[in-house]
């Protein structure tokens, strides 16, 4: 069996036994082509030759590389695909001993998470304002996405029944992992006129579709749309700062912790599996809470 057959194999395994997003496949596929032509530059036909220093030479050459430098990013991520193979190489059989078990990622860089202030969210929302079909959709769009924290993927790929009772909606995450959010006041009336004033007409315009979200032909509402809606909007408002569909995630995060939020609740609404990737936010609001204890603590000052 050869090196491309076991990550073909790999692959079939993530997509259809772990139900992985087609992005998600996407990504490991191009990871594990980047790995396994670099083997066969090495000369490994067959994936049990591969040792510990195999793995190790191989993260070195993507950290050295002149060529499209990776960052630590990027680099950990492509050996966290690399280590995926291995263990379920191990698993299946097809060699007896890990190669990548033990070798590490680079450290990456303490980064926070962008987010932009609530009056600058509320200048972006106002933006939407209008009676126009795309002006009625792009404010229920922001604002459920301001209002529920979604990822832009989630938000162009609700559906119509995904809203529960005008006050809930149903998010469908990485691996196909469903939540539910609650709605905000702002955000339902936004989207029940959205619901009653354009999107029949634009549903007209198209073939029939489920999606809550449609674009001006009648489409389902592609991520590329979303990122045009909101660079637009940003424009109107005139921010000045570089605004994308993860930053109203960001902020919706930041906010609630800003606001009293427990982590584990925010985690939940976010779709978070390990609560370390949600505590990242709570840097940002570390000032918040500083002015908070110098206002409120008796000793403080």
């Amino acid at each position: 069996m050869t090196v491309a057959a076991d990550a073909d194999a790999f692959l079939r395994h993530v997509a259809i036994e772990r139900g992985l997003s087609a992005n998600t496949v996407a990504a490991y596929r191009r990871d594990l082509t980047v790995y396994t032509v670099w083997l066969d530059g090495e000369g490994v036909g067959d994936i049990r030759e591969v040792q510990p220093v195999t793995v190790s030479t191989y993260l070195a050459h993507l950290g050295s590389r002149e060529e499209s430098p990776l960052t630590a990013a990027s680099l950990a991520r492509m050996l966290s695909t690399v280590r995926g193979f291995h263990r379920f190489l191990l698993e299946e059989g097809r060699v007896e001993v890990d190669a990548a078990r033990d070798i590490r990622p680079p450290k990456l860089p303490s980064t926070l998470p962008k987010a932009i202030t609530v009056d600058q969210v509320a200048a972006l929302l106002a933006a939407t304002d209008g009676d126009e079909l795309d002006h009625l959709r792009d404010k229920a769009l922001l604002e459920l996405m301001y209002a529920t924290g979604a990822r832009v993927s989630e938000a162009v790929g609700l559906n119509v029944d995904d809203v529960i009772d005008t006050d809930v909606v149903r998010l469908t995450g990485k691996g196909a992992k469903q939540r539910i959010v609650p709605l905000g006041s702002f955000a339902q009336v936004a989207i029940a006129a959205y619901l009653v004033r354009a999107r029949p007409v634009l549903s007209a315009r198209g073939r029939a579709t489920p999606a809550l979200f449609l674009g001006m032909r009648g489409a389902r509402l592609s991520r590329q749309n979303v990122w045009l809606i909101i660079r637009a909007a940003a424009e109107r408002a005139q921010l000045g700062v570089e605004v994308s569909p993860h930053t109203l995630r960001h902020s919706f995060a930041t906010h609630l912790l800003a606001g009293g939020a427990d982590v584990r609740v925010v985690q939940e609404l976010l779709g978070h599996s390990s609560v370390a990737t949600t505590q990242i936010y709570t840097l940002v609001t570390a000032d918040a809470l500083r002015d908070v204890y110098a206002t409120a603590h008796p000793r403080a000052r």
